[in-house]
């Protein structure tokens, strides 16, 4: 089994000083973190690549430090976990036809992970799956702070879950 970690809009330093308290037993327990973008500075990288690999997208607020990390930071990204097919955008576009939009994107991903609306959700939408995380350090209108946990076991997408810190 894999276990991936997903959050997406950290904004640091204005919001992530550093990993948050509760955001540490998830990142222990991670096999890859999945990072969707407005990461705003690297130093959140590499404190998060000190638990697990991270894969991580651009977002609108992330500047040329971030899209330099690691190799180079892209906008989408494709990878397989495991035998699922996953995809990252930061920005998913408004909520009315989304699923359908993803589709089009990505018509070969089982899972479309995104960020940037800091609203957790996990749902399946026009035959596509869509995960986002929300943020664990900037909740706006939410009322808690969130991460996500997607689990991989033999093809298969074993677990979903946004989990309140």
């Amino acid at each position: 089994m894999t276990r991936l970690l997903v959050v997406a809009d950290t904004h640091a330093p204005r919001r992530w000083k550093s990993v948050p308290p509760r955001l540490v037993p998830l990142l222990e327990g991670a096999d890859v973190v999945l990072h969707a973008g407005d990461v705003c500075v690297p130093a959140v990288l590499d404190e998060l690549s000190a638990f697990a690999p991270v894969r991580v997208v651009l977002g609108n607020n992330d500047g040329p430090e971030v899209a330099s990390w690691g190799g180079g930071v892209p906008e989408t990204l494709s990878l397989e976990v495991d035998g699922v097919r996953l995809a990252m955008i930061h920005d998913a576009g408004p909520r009315q036809g989304r699923g359908r939009r993803m589709r089009r994107r990505f018509p070969e991903a089982d899972v479309v992970v995104y960020g940037h609306s800091h609203i957790p959700m996990d749902l399946v939408e026009d035959g596509t799956h869509l995960f986002n995380p929300g943020s664990p350090t900037d909740k706006r209108r939410q009322p808690r702070h969130t991460a996500g946990i997607l689990e991989i076991a033999a093809g298969e997408l074993v677990r979903h879950e946004i989990v309140a810190l």
